[in-house]
């Protein structure tokens, strides 16, 4: 099942959530729509796991999503803390042993998304300094020690989609099953107008913006590179 596949779902879960919401349907109808809901993303990193030892690099750069997502991605997806901010101002009202939890939860996303980039950092600077490498370090040694610092890539990838699916496991254990569904569908609307702003994007006029921008225009024109075909291109 592709990506695309998997946002078609998308759309049919969250129409069944706000259904579910406006109908007033019972509690425990409700949860189990939240906890079908959640075994859909369990898809999704259960799919990009699989990807990322293909193509690593396909996911970490988000070249399978849109450009707008493309934007607030962290280690090829979003970033956990970020996502809980957006939650609480949609959540309203909590109790004060809710907001507590919520707190408690994006604080200590906040502390593993910064090990993970610290992490990351570091291996980025060590694989920079392998491949400017020296004159004691010849090409192909040089080579085998760079791809072998590059396989930990998936482990961060790996780590960091581990973060975002137990983040979402643990918004249901400290809301409501209403406050849940509510919050799922807060996500998968965030997305969607993501999706959205990138299509607007991409179809917006651009002749009158050539024109009011000709005075500034230079001899250099800046290209838009074509990613390589991927084996997951689609996903």
């Amino acid at each position: 099942m592709e990506y695309a596949r998997w946002l078609e779902d998308d759309e049919r879960h969250m129409s069944e959530l706000r259904t579910g919401l406006h109908s007033n349907l019972s509690d425990t109808d409700l949860r189990l729509m939240v906890n079908t809901y959640l075994s859909h993303y369990d898809e999704i990193f259960r799919l990009k796991g699989m990807a990322a030892k293909f193509d690593v690099f396909h996911l970490l750069t988000g070249m399978w999503t849109s450009p707008a997502e493309r934007c607030f991605l962290w280690m090829g997806g979003f970033r956990p803390s970020e996502l809980i901010k957006i939650l609480i101002s949609q959540l309203d009202p909590l109790t004060e042993q809710q907001l507590m939890g919520i707190c408690s939860l994006q604080h200590s996303s906040q502390q593993a998304e910064e090990a993970l980039s610290q992490g990351l950092e570091q291996l980025q600077q060590s694989l920079i300094d392998t491949v400017a490498g020296g004159p004691a370090i010849d090409g192909m040694q040089q080579m085998a020690i760079a791809l072998s610092k590059l396989a930990n890539l998936e482990g961060f990838v790996r780590q960091a989609d581990n973060l975002r699916q137990q983040t979402l496991h643990q918004l249901p254990r400290i809301l409501t099953v209403r406050q849940a569904a509510r919050c799922f569908l807060v996500i998968g609307e965030y997305y969607g107008r993501l999706r959205a702003l990138s299509s607007l994007w991409a179809s917006r006029p651009r002749g009158r913006l050539m024109s009011d921008e000709q005075p500034c225009q230079t001899t250099t024109e800046l290209q838009m590179v074509q990613p390589s075909q991927s084996h997951f291109a689609h996903f």
